[in-house]
C-alpha cells in the first residue's frame, strides 16, 4: 500500500486580496507561515518517507515546515507548479471579468474547455502532474509520499485519480494547507482516506 499526501500551500497576500497567482512566485504571508507551522506540528500521519513540492516558493515554504518536522529532505519539482494563468496573473476576479467576461464564465462552468490567454489548460496541468505522480508511485512503492502544491494542480490530480471529468474539477475544494490523502493498493482502484482537511488549524486560521 502506498499513500500520497496532497497539501495545498499556506495563505499568501495574493490569496488574501483575491489575485490570481498562477506561476507567479508569491511567498507565504505571515498567516500562511503560521498555517504551515501548525500543519507540521499537527500532521495527520505519524511519519512520512519522501516529500516533493512545486518549485514555487509558497509551496516550497509549506513543504519545508513538514520536512523539518520529520527530518525529511524536500525535492522541488516543476511538474507540480500551479496552472499558468497567463494574462490573468496578478489580476483580481473583477479585473478579469471586465476584460474577459466570457472566458471567466467558462473558467468556472466549463474549465475543461477553457484556454486562458497565454496560459495553460486544465488538461495540460493534469497531464504533467499525473504523469509525474505515476513515476513517483513506482519509485516509492509502499511508502508515504507528500506532495505540496496548489489548488488547480491538486484538484486536477484528485479528479484524475477518481476518473472524474475535468468539467467538475471545481466541485473539489482545496483550502490553504488543506490535506488530502490518497491510498494506492495493488490491483484495485485508488481510494481517498482524507479530503480537504484543515482540522489541524484552529478556526481563527482557516
Amino acid at each position: 500500500m502506498t499513500r500520497v499526501v496532497l497539501i495545498r500551500h499556506g495563505q499568501t497576500e495574493w490569496n488574501k486580496s483575491g489575485r490570481y497567482q498562477g506561476q507567479s512566485n508569491v511567498p507565504l504571508s505571515e498567516r500562511g507561515k503560521l498555517q504551515a507551522k501548525i500543519l507540521a506540528e499537527r500532521f495527520p500521519l505519524p511519519s512520512v518517507d519522501v516529500i516533493y513540492t512545486s518549485d514555487l516558493c509558497r509551496a516550497r515554504e509549506t513543504a519545508e515546515e513538514v520536512g523539518r518536522r520529520f527530518n525529511v529532505p524536500v525535492h522541488p519539482d516543476s511538474h507540480f507548479r500551479e496552472l499558468s494563468f497567463g494574462d490573468w496573473e496578478g489580476l483580481t476576479y473583477d479585473q478579469i471579468v471586465a476584460e474577459w467576461p466570457d472566458a471567466i464564465e467558462t473558467f468556472f462552468k466549463r474549465p475543461d474547455e477553457l484556454q486562458i490567454p497565454h496560459g495553460e489548460t486544465f488538461q495540460q496541468v493534469q497531464s504533467r502532474a499525473l504523469g509525474r505522480l505515476e513515476e513517483l508511485l513506482k519509485e516509492h512503492e509502499g511508502k508515504t509520499i507528500v506532495i505540496t502544491a496548489h489548488g488547480a494542480v491538486l484538484r486536477s490530480v484528485i479528479a484524475g485519480v477518481l476518473h472524474m471529468p475535468l468539467r467538475y474539477v471545481w466541485t473539489i475544494r482545496q483550502f490553504n494547507t488543506a490535506v488530502s490523502i490518497l491510498r494506492f493498493d495493488p490491483g484495485v482502484y485508488p481510494s481517498i482516506e482524507l479530503l480537504n482537511s484543515v482540522e489541524h488549524l484552529p478556526r481563527a486560521l482557516r
